[in-house]
């Protein structure tokens, strides 16, 4: 019995249609911010929607999306349900959608100089030179995301004081060493923040120009647990 063979039309149209579906996945702003939340770590739905602002009914229904078009993969813990990220190249992929939405858009310029740029007294510091930095022991890393993301996964060394912990903490903090603040990522909001907070206590701070996920990516020392290392 002799099979059919599809035309090559029908093969790329096809291919394009799967192709699409991720398109169609993180076609919304908030599937956006999940997967940038998901470069972090696994996470329960919970933690997911109060990161997100959202409802938890919401979350499931976009992380469903998510799942269902082979992006993010789910375990069950209980009656918990914990999400991750497929692989790293998902990260990857957010990662490649970020830096291309900056270079297209004025707007994400104009957002990045006004929130951004406009809080920095000095330049972010960039991987290789902290990486230089920290071993060399004159400077502070602080990693200002929510302790279970620190948990999860930090820059070694790093000591973790989350954003609304900081004003209770910042006393603590040494007056003779710069103070590197890092997040999420180079949009993150949570290490500008920090900036601002030390500044006005006199502090030296600068803020790592990218974050935690763009560290990892580059294969330079990580470390997990509640220690600095």
């Amino acid at each position: 019995m002799n099979s059919v063979v599809p035309s090559g039309r029908v093969v790329k149209d096809g291919l394009y249609e799967q192709f699409a579906r991720i398109g169609k996945a993180v076609a919304h702003p908030k599937r956006i911010e999940l997967l940038d939340l998901l470069c972090q770590g696994e996470r329960s739905v919970e933690v997911l929607a109060d990161r997100a602002a959202m409802s938890v009914a919401n979350t499931s229904a976009q992380l469903r999306v998510l799942r269902e078009s082979g992006l993010v993969a789910t375990r069950r813990q209980g009656t918990r349900v914990f999400y991750r990220l497929a692989d790293d190249a998902v990260c990857g992929f957010f990662f490649a959608l970020r830096d291309l939405a900056v270079e297209r858009y004025a707007e994400v310029d104009r957002i990045v100089r006004e929130y951004f740029v406009a809080r920095d007294r000095l330049e972010p510091v960039g991987r290789d030179e902290l990486l230089l930095r920290a071993a060399g022991g004159d400077v502070i890393v602080l990693d200002v995301r929510p302790h279970e993301e620190y948990q999860a996964g930090h820059i070694r060394g790093a000591i973790s004081i989350p954003l609304a912990e900081l004003e209770a903490q910042i006393a603590g903090l040494p007056r003779d060493a710069e103070i590197v603040a890092y997040c999420r990522g180079p949009h993150c909001v949570l290490a500008p923040q920090a900036l601002e907070m030390l500044h006005r206590r006199g502090f030296r701070a600068r803020r790592l120009a990218t974050g935690f996920p763009e560290w990892r990516s580059a294969g330079l020392p990580v470390a997990s647990g509640d220690r600095p290392a």
